[in-house]
Order: C-alpha cells, then sequence, then structure tokens
C-alpha cells in the first residue's frame, strides 16, 4: 500500500533490523495525533460557537458576517450554546479525523511500511515488545 514505489522514492532495500515496525509506528503516531486532535477541535468548538449565548460574540461569526447584518442572524437564547456533549462530539470527531489521517499517512509515505519491510519486520518472530 506503500506510495514510495510507485513514486520512484524507493530502490526495494530491506531496512536494518533496530528500525520500529510499521505496525508500531502507525500505532505510535495515531495515539500522538488523537489528543492533539481532540484538543484542537475543542479549541475549534469553542472558538465557533463562542462564550456566550449570542453568535455574533464568536471571532468566525463576525469574520463571515458583516456587523450591519449580525443583529438579523442572532437570536438571544437562553441556553448555552456550547454544551458538554458538543464539546465531547468536536472532540471524538478531532481525534478520530487527525489520527486515522496521519496513520495512513505514515503507511503510505514512511520506508518502514513498504511491503518488503513489512514482509521482514512485523513478523512475530521479530517483534520486540
Amino acid at each position: 500500500m506503500a506510495l514510495r514505489q510507485a513514486l520512484g522514492w524507493s530502490e526495494g532495500e530491506v531496512m536494518r533490523p533496530e528500525s520500529k515496525p510499521c505496525s508500531r509506528l502507525m500505532r505510535q503516531t495515531a495515539g500522538i495525533f488523537s489528543v492533539g486532535g481532540a484538543l484542537a477541535f475543542w479549541v475549534l468548538c469553542r472558538l465557533h460557537y463562542g462564550h456566550n449565548s449570542c453568535p455574533s460574540n464568536s471571532p468566525l461569526f463576525s469574520f463571515f458576517v458583516p456587523a450591519d447584518k449580525a443583529h438579523l442572524l442572532s437570536a438571544p437564547s437562553s441556553s448555552p450554546r456550547i454544551t458538554v456533549p458538543r464539546s465531547l462530539r468536536w472532540a471524538s470527531c478531532g481525534a478520530i479525523s487527525t489520527s486515522s489521517t496521519s496513520a495512513l499517512l505514515v503507511r503510505l509515505f514512511r520506508p518502514e511500511c513498504e511491503p518488503q519491510n513489512i514482509a521482514a519486520y512485523d513478523k512475530p518472530e521479530h517483534k520486540t515488545e
């Protein structure tokens, strides 16, 4: 599945035995990016929905809607726009999307994930864990 051979970036050589296997590299990268994605999308949720109940207080709202038209789109609300389930939804979507995207990019472009290296180092007898 690696694109390195199709793009001509690979010589087809087997890597050294002390390099990380592709499966572990993908798992570690996805884990790191899931935390970062959750935090980033939580911040985007806070920016998108604003801190007050009025949507015109949101920086994104004020960027896309002219100031003279904001009163037409914003209706006062008694309930807060940022709720815990909404924040958790945004954070979980961010974690899932960034971790899966980063794992896919690792699988496609890292030399450890070329077919000859997976066959050589992702076998059970070569695992160091």
